[in-house]
């Protein structure tokens, strides 16, 4: 057991620097995986100040997450599944994941108690850091929802997406405006799967845009409050919606385990 640790552990430092967390993929693999945040744009400094990059180890960008108080930062339950503190990184205040304005460390990571029960259901957990963030004009919490997405809600997207699946991530912060798609609309696309339900959230856009791989657990914001999280897709803008944890949907569970209370709501 010790040994398989170990080689573990030396798996995860031999990794190329800037590889990262795959993207949840639904349905069979695609040789044509995409870039980035497909179809997006270059973010202005300081557009998303919210946005963090959780890395294994600092310099090599795993996944995105989003900060909701000086303490607590949001993110994918895969992104952070089998990971111990001491492997999670966070960098906070840049627009280039390489280049971090603040730099913390994990003290608690708390992934949703039905993680995966059922399977790619509350994809979603919450990382506690050893010390307080330090607030400036490119280090900012974003709000909570305080009603659920609803038709004809704008939604932005960010991340440091990779040019191609399984990839490094891009330098630079991608954004991109996708649209929300009602829940039973995006059950048909998806053929009922059970792979989804009132946990999740449906966006899309058109085809050639979406989240891809190294997007995963990061931030979807709608009028200024944080609405989802990367959870799953077919990769990566070939149509389909993108599948995303419904942050309203959690929020009883999220101010529980902020507030230091155990209890599991689902």
């Amino acid at each position: 057991m010790q040994l398989l640790c170990l080689n573990l552990f030396l798996l995860l430092l031999l990794q190329p620097p800037n590889f990262c967390q795959s993207k949840r993929l639904f349905g069979p693999h695609s040789t044509e995986l995409s870039g980035r945040i497909k179809g997006g744009e270059e973010a202005e400094i300081g557009f998303a100040p919210y946005q963090v990059s959780l890395q294994r180890t600092v310099g090599s960008h795993n996944c995105g997450g989003a900060i909701l108080n000086e303490k607590w930062i949001i993110t994918a339950g895969h992104c952070v599944e089998n990971f111990t503190p001491a492997l999670v990184n966070v960098i906070t205040g840049t627009n280039k994941w390489a280049e971090p304005g603040g730099i913390y460390y994990t003290e608690e990571i708390h992934m949703h108690c039905m993680y995966d029960q059922p399977y790619m259901h509350n994809d979603i957990a919450l990382v506690k850091l050893t010390q307080n963030i330090t607030f400036n004009e490119l280090t900012q919490p974003i709000d909570l929802p305080n009603r659920p997405v609803r038709s004809g809600d704008e939604i932005v997207l960010t991340g440091w997406g990779a040019e191609e699946a399984y990839g490094g991530s891009v330098e630079n912060l991608q954004k991109l405006t996708l649209g929300f798609v009602p829940l039973d609309e995006c059950y048909d696309i998806f053929n009922q799967t059970s792979s989804m339900g009132v946990g999740h959230i449906c966006t899309f856009s058109r085809e050639g845009e979406g989240s891809c791989h190294c997007d995963s657990g990061g931030p979807l914001v709608s009028n200024g409050h944080l609405v989802g999280v990367v959870n799953w897709g077919r990769p990566c803008g070939v149509g389909f919606p993108d599948v995303q944890a419904n942050v309203y949907y959690y929020l009883d569970w999220i101010r529980s385990k902020i507030s230091g209370n155990d209890r599991c709501y689902y």
